[in-house]
């Protein structure tokens, strides 16, 4: 498994210290960016008759539920820098989770591209091209274990 530098674990630690108090508001706008890029995935979240718009289903309690689990996923990862791979049953299973809801793969590159966008917004002018990258390394590493999961769930189904 690939492992992360010294320097990107300082980076997405010292990012992280501030964002990670505040967890929700922050995921929201992480979510918020995710359903512009790939609109598809809003509608796996069902949440009964009156969320019909985008934002009636950010503002549910199920959803915001959803958006608390998923930054403990990133608070747990940055928890663990020092040892991702002791993450690695967790992730696993957190694919196969993913697959079984019909989140596609490409999705995951979205979720990416959501999370730098809410560090951009979050951290402003601390956030860096060096950031930037000690985010997608450890978040690559992330989505490699979820994949291998997500993979594994997937065999032996047919298309």
């Amino acid at each position: 498994m690939e492992e992360l530098s010294t320097k990107d674990k300082e980076l997405i630690r010292d990012s992280w210290e501030s964002l990670g108090k505040n967890k929700v508001p922050h995921g929201v706008v992480m979510f918020s960016r995710l359903f512009e890029l790939d609109p598809a995935l809003l509608n796996l979240f069902h949440y009964g008759t009156n969320c019909d718009s985008t934002q009636d289903r950010l503002a549910s309690p199920e959803f915001l539920e959803h958006v608390t689990k998923v930054m403990l996923v990133i608070d747990a990862a940055v928890s663990h820098l020092d040892d991702l791979h002791s993450l690695e049953d967790f992730l696993l299973n957190l694919g196969k989770k993913h697959q079984a809801v019909g989140v596609r793969t490409q999705s995951f590159a979205a979720v990416g591209e959501s999370l730098l966008y809410m560090l951009q917004c979050s951290l402003g002018p601390a956030y860096t091209a060096p950031l930037r990258q000690a985010w997608l390394n450890m978040y690559s590493i992330v989505v490699a274990m979820m994949s291998r999961g997500y993979a594994e769930n997937g065999e032996g189904k047919a298309d």
